[in-house]
């Protein structure tokens, strides 16, 4: 495995796939899902061979998400809606309490990173349900995952990753922006 500046073949295909993957997310367009299926297998492979367990078991639960996204969202895509307040806050305290109790397996088995990893697993793992969902929040979450997987992925060394997720960051950011005037438009 090579560290450094230097990226693996692997790396780079994953990056790119995952990139029109997110992108064609912002659209709203149905096709985005199968390209963050084999992304995520892509990345899956990646992680586990660096030892970011969370990162890689993260990977299944998108390819899952990316089936429901394919079927919930219809041939038209998605339709954004909001969530209620208390659904905010179960979301956040669900997101806490599940890292709490994941970090510190992520430490005995030896993980490159336990609190950060475990953190941004969750708030994945709420982001790609909300998306699924059609809510235009998971843009918001998603923003503040792929800030905290920028500076993950640079401190492993992951820098084609690491700069990746720093352009997701600013595709989340048009994501939220697009998805909440079209929510705007329609409610």
């Amino acid at each position: 495995m090579w560290k450094g500046l230097m990226m693996s073949t692997l790396e780079i295909i994953a990056a790119t796939v995952s990139l029109i993957g997110v992108i064609l997310g912002v659209t709203g367009k149905r096709i985005t899902w199968p390209w963050w299926a084999v992304s995520s297998a892509l990345y899956g492979i990646l992680f586990i061979q660096w030892d970011l367990f969370a990162s890689a078991a993260l990977q299944l639960i998108f390819i899952a998400a990316a089936i429901g996204g394919w079927f919930g969202w219809g041939k038209k895509g998605a339709i954004p809606a909001a969530l209620s307040n208390s659904f905010r806050l179960y979301t956040v305290i669900a997101i806490v309490l599940a890292t709490l109790a994941l970090a510190p397996i992520l430490d005995r088995l030896g993980a490159a990173s336990t609190y950060a990893d475990a953190i941004l697993l969750f708030g994945s793992i709420a982001a790609q349900i909300l998306m699924v969902y059609e809510k235009y929040e998971s843009w918001t979450l998603w923003l503040i995952v792929d800030l905290g997987y920028t500076a993950l992925y640079f401190t492993q060394e992951l820098y084609l990753t690491s700069a990746l997720y720093l352009v997701f960051t600013v595709v989340a950011a048009v994501g939220w922006k697009s998805w909440y005037a079209t929510y705007k438009r329609t409610h």
